[in-house]
């Protein structure tokens, strides 16, 4: 048995939330955990430095798979993954960086490849479903598909299910991981072994994690604007905030304070610069910080 420990490192440059990949996008930084490493975590860490020469600071648990058809091509023994979570900012320079979307562009519900991702989605979804030959069956998957992918006017869009959609796609074998031909396959740049799948299980976690606790700090400068933050969740989400009720959330709650500073290099009229107060800053368990989302 093999131990992989595989990171997901993710920062915000600009709007854009990034994954940190190796061997041209298509993998984690991942290795296997060795005798030298004194923790798992120090090994991804070593492993993360050793790859693309990123430092991480704070990395959580993600999840542990230990699927039976990880099977090591050299000793046809079980692996165990084990991912790692780590928020971090992207520097000038740095080679690796992915956009998040360029491997679930479905989930970026803000633009038209996303909304057009999902047109293409749901037509080859149908004919999955049409092809299947119990009526009980069809009827159970469509509502399935209905589900996750919101088709249709009477079920909204649930942005944290992002691993579900994935996993639906790969059993309808619509992505190249599950063997469909690239001419066949929905949109979306596919990754070796179930790295995507990883990646997909992260996005989740992360957003459902800034509903309720700042952890965006950790992706941010250390002075923004409001319109910056803004965008950094409706980027993270993958849908549109509602900038009155997101503004007057952010204050209500204490969540951030005025630098004393302005931004004059916005576009339009010169913005106030706030930061985290101090115990965002020092507290990663602060709760109640759920941001207002509104349907794309």
């Amino acid at each position: 048995m093999m131990i992989e420990l595989i990171a997901v490192l993710t920062a915000v440059r600009g709007d854009v939330p990034q994954v940190m990949t190796i061997d041209h996008g298509r993998q984690l930084p991942s290795g296997p955990l060795e005798s030298t490493h004194r923790s798992l975590q120090a090994g991804v860490r070593a492993w993360v430095e050793r790859q693309t020469g990123h430092p991480i600071g704070h990395v959580e648990q993600l999840y542990t798979f230990a699927d039976h058809d990880r099977i090591l091509a050299t000793t046809q023994g079980r692996m165990i993954a084990i991912s790692y979570l780590a928020l971090t900012r992207s520097h000038a320079g740095e080679t690796g960086w992915r956009d998040w979307y360029d491997y679930f562009p479905w989930e970026n519900c803000k633009g038209d490849e996303g909304r057009t991702s999902l047109a293409l989605i749901e037509r080859l979804l149908c004919h999955w479903v049409a092809g299947m030959g119990h009526p009980a069956e069809r009827v159970r998957q469509w509502q399935r598909c209905v589900s996750l992918f919101a088709i249709g006017d009477m079920v909204a869009w649930n942005d944290e299910l992002v691993l579900q959609r994935y996993e639906l796609l790969y059993e309808a074998g619509l992505v190249a991981e599950a063997g469909c031909p690239p001419d066949r396959a929905v949109p979306g740049q596919s990754m070796h072994h179930d790295h995507r799948r990883i990646l997909a299980t992260a996005m989740a976690r992360l957003r459902a994690r800034i509903r309720y606790r700042p952890v965006v700090f950790e992706l941010m400068p250390e002075a923004f604007t409001l319109l910056h933050l803004q965008r950094v969740m409706e980027s993270l989400s993958g849908v549109h905030v509602h900038k009155q009720n997101f503004r007057r959330l952010i204050m209500q709650q204490q969540l951030v304070e005025e630098t004393g500073e302005i931004e004059e290099n916005t576009g339009g009229r010169p913005a106030r610069l706030f930061r985290f107060c101090g115990e965002v800053r020092q507290a990663r368990q602060f709760v109640g910080t759920k941001i207002p989302l509104v349907q794309p």
